[in-house]
């Protein structure tokens, strides 16, 4: 590691604390391979992320014909109140919605009612096989989102929800265990920065790696359609205004939990190179709106690819 890169590291890493945020970020060339990160290896309960991976098994078992994506699945009101769910999680009374569409509710839209429909089709367990299968490793997939409606957040009244958020900053352990089984990384839905970028050049490589490589083998149709839907995010207020511009996509996935603030993506720059972005990170401030927490998140994962994309410019 040059001297130059390590200075960026440790500025890094100080903003980082000077934001109330600890972090484990990732960013590597999709082309060379070539990564910088920052605790990349540290496992979090990755929330919502776990979408991608569902989006996955499911369109995998479309592509079967072990599931049809035009069935129509009734699905009972979500009736959330809390803040924060959005779509089905959100309904006062039932719907019948087709398989395909719940695809595009829960991962664009990040609806977890609609995940756990996908869920009952395809438990977390086969949901882990397939990423098994794949070769992708570092991602545990152990319960279905109705887990995460469960947390103090719900079981304080609104004027109290702060101590939810207190809670979730001072109880856990430097083992990552928690008080709180939805951030306790042993019972969490958990992972990698890493494991979420090597996700992420599974999808993206599909396209490009020919039969008999070594690379995780997802199906180029099932990695285009989850593409699609990470592009298609509505969730923009994190990573997003630092990466999405007229020259280049973003296509994501956010996770977000208590004070667990993530986002997986991938950035394509109209030249042809294409980064992926993983941030993870957990905020030591108890309080559930923090914009500057999530600027501070793109700032830090922009300035890592950055760094990635200023050693390959010379030699364009």
């Amino acid at each position: 590691m040059s001297a130059g890169t390590e200075r960026l590291l440790g500025e890094l890493r100080r903003d980082l604390a000077d934001g109330g945020l600890r972090g484990s970020f990732l960013v590597r060339d999709l082309e060379t391979g070539e990564e910088i990160g920052i605790d990349p290896d540290v496992p979090f309960p990755v929330a919502s992320l776990v979408k991608v991976p569902l989006a996955l098994a499911t369109l995998e078992r479309m592509r079967r014909g072990e599931l049809d994506g035009a069935d129509a699945i009734e699905i009972p009101p979500g009736r959330m109140t809390t803040p924060g769910p959005t779509g089905l999680s959100r309904f006062r009374h039932p719907a019948r919605i087709a398989v395909d569409d719940l695809l595009y509710l829960s991962t664009s839209m990040s609806d977890s009612h609609a995940a756990d429909a996908l869920f009952d089709l395809t438990p977390p367990s086969a949901v882990e096989a397939f990423l098994t299968r794949w070769g992708l490793s570092g991602l545990s997939v152990r319960h279905t989102m109705r887990e995460l409606t469960e947390t103090p957040v719900e079981r304080f009244g609104s004027a109290d929800t702060h101590l939810a958020y207190a809670l979730a900053v001072d109880a856990g352990t430097r083992g990552r265990g928690h008080r709180v089984p939805q951030l306790d990384v042993s019972h969490a839905n958990s992972g990698t920065a890493r494991a979420c970028v090597d996700l992420l050049q599974a999808v993206w490589r599909s396209r490009q790696d020919p039969p008999g490589t070594d690379a995780p083998v997802i199906h180029p149709e099932v990695a285009a359609r989850v593409r699609d839907l990470m592009a298609d995010n509505v969730v923009r207020h994190r990573l997003a205004p630092d990466f999405a511009t007229d020259a280049s996509t973003w296509s994501s996935k956010t996770g977000t939990l208590l004070n667990l603030r993530h986002e997986a993506g991938v950035v394509e720059h109209a030249d042809g190179r294409s980064y992926a972005v993983a941030a993870l990170t957990e905020s030591r401030v108890a309080a559930r709106v923090q914009p500057g927490a999530d600027a501070l998140m793109g700032q830090v994962a922009r300035r890592l690819r950055d760094e990635l994309r200023a050693r390959w410019a010379p030699h364009g």
